[in-house]
């Protein structure tokens, strides 16, 4: 019950913790930093696997299948690859009771096992291009984790794709952000900041990344996608070539992108409150729940009820009626709140006598009474759809106000502990580090949307924020999950 959930302004952290145990999400696993996920949280992930394995299947993308262990020789092909997942990978060294003459990897990550294929699969440009995505679980060994944001092992997926050119790649690498994008705005109502990471802060043995930012409840920022331009680096390793049209040998451009079961968190964190889970509808399994009030005539309630929820999911609104008697209204009235279903239709003796019932929405926990009649379909489909839009716009009000712009290195510290800030930097590594020893601050995204970089007049020089040398651009710095 939402009783159990510690407050966000008491603490921050036990609230998303104690949230995502009290409504069912996961559990912590026997096994150091590994995680459960419980049906609750694993039906969000279904509704986001859905939705997102329309998108990649849109834009052409086919799913396949790639083995969890990868040789060391492998990893080991890739310098930039292996120094940058060394420290987080698990590995085999025996097997059938014998050491293993090659030690395998578990996979952190699958670019040196798919290019091994991909090697085998590539010979001509007609072989081109690649478009493949997989659904899998990863291993990286965390040394702090917290549920869905931080596990040892957790899911996602990771496509991989092969091209012809630089220009083709990176038409990928830019497309699949923007389904990213499309995805976090549309579906999860997150508000994101796309844009490039810096080279301090891209993936290991890319030569660019691309990543959707978003702002959560305390102003922290969280990773939600990510898209890298591979360039040749992973061909090079695999010596994967493919004949042009021109009959010459050149190594294929590579990209990889994904998304994780982190989402998850992402979504709790932004939209959730004391009482519990808030989910947008379109990732709610369960749209409605309908509870009858039973007194009096209790089979006709019931049966009251039970008409409304086939009427409501023939016309594809999820519903369902909790008729029990072992719980009071008043507790499943909580429950629900703490599970998130995003409407609430109450119904008793006297609203059947006078042609009503009182629907209560998630978001606001605001009632109302509609027509038990032709018009309610249509109602509880715009209050779903309104309970959309509002988390959208209440995530992007709360990102904007908590967003500053610093003109001093005060104003910088006060401000990355309360959310974004937009300051100028000089470009350099040395500086950006530097910031993030003295803050913990880091250079969350370099924007390359248009209407963000015109609202922040980011292309305004100016004077580095720490360093104080010449600055042709502002960054977005925050602290981050």
């Amino acid at each position: 019950m939402a009783d159990k959930i510690t407050s966000r302004q008491q603490d921050y952290s036990q609230w998303y913790i104690d949230l995502v145990r009290s409504a069912k999400l996961a559990d912590y696993s026997d096994v150091r930093g590994c995680m459960v996920i419980r049906p609750n949280g694993y039906a969000i992930w279904e509704k986001m696997q859905a939705a997102l394995d329309g998108m990649f299947k849109a834009t052409g993308h086919v799913n396949a299948y790639f083995p969890l262990f990868i040789p060391e020789s492998f990893i080991a092909k890739e310098a930039e690859h292996i120094e940058g997942f060394a420290p987080e990978c698990a590995v085999v060294t025996h097997g059938g009771g014998e050491e293993l003459t090659e030690k395998l990897y578990v996979r952190p990550t699958s670019e040196t096992i798919i290019w091994s294929s991909y090697k085998k699969w590539i010979q001509s440009y007609r072989d081109l291009p690649i478009l493949i995505n997989q659904w899998a679980n990863v291993v990286r060994w965390e040394m702090r984790t917290r549920l869905f944001l931080r596990t040892t092992e957790f899911l996602w997926q990771e496509g991989h794709t092969a091209h012809a050119t630089q220009e083709e790649a990176q038409e990928e690498v830019i497309r699949m952000i923007n389904v990213y994008r499309t995805f976090a705005e549309e579906y999860m109502a997150l508000p994101v900041i796309v844009g490039k990471k810096t080279d301090s802060e891209k993936f290991a043995g890319a030569d660019a990344t691309y990543c959707i930012e978003a702002m959560m409840q305390d102003g922290k920022a969280l990773q939600a996608g990510t898209s890298h331009n591979l360039g040749q680096n992973f061909a090079k390793a695999f010596d994967c070539q493919f004949q042009t049209k021109d009959g010459v040998l050149e190594y294929v451009w590579a990209t990889s992108w994904g998304v994780s079961t982190r989402l998850i968190g992402a979504l709790i964190m932004a939209h959730s409150d004391d009482k519990g889970l808030v989910l947008p509808p379109k990732l709610a399994t369960r749209q409605v729940v309908i509870i009858p009030i039973l007194k009096g005539n209790k089979e006709e309630v019931r049966a009251h009820a039970r008409f409304i929820a086939r009427a409501l999911n023939h016309h594809g609104i999820p519903t369902f009626v909790d008729d029990s008697e072992n719980n009071s209204p008043g507790w499943k009235f909580a429950e629900y709140e703490l599970q998130g279903i995003p409407v609430r239709i109450e119904l008793g003796p006297r609203d059947i006598e006078q042609g009503k019932c009182v629907a209560a929405r998630r978001d606001t926990l605001e009632k109302t009474e509609l027509l038990l009649d032709d018009t309610l379909t249509a109602n509880i489909e715009e209050i779903l759809n309104n309970i959309q839009q509002n988390l959208y716009d209440r995530a992007l009000q709360f990102r904007q106000e908590s967003t500053i712009e610093a003109k001093t290195w005060e104003e910088f510290k006060a401000g990355v502990e309360k959310g974004f800030v937009i300051a100028h930097w000089d470009g350099t590594a040395e500086t950006e580090a530097l910031i993030k020893e003295e803050t913990k601050a880091t250079i969350r995204v370099l924007p390359t949307d248009e209407d963000y970089r015109q609202q922040y007049n980011m292309d305004e020089p100016g004077t580095c924020i720490r360093s104080g040398n010449p600055a042709t651009q502002k960054v977005v710095f925050a602290k981050a999950y």
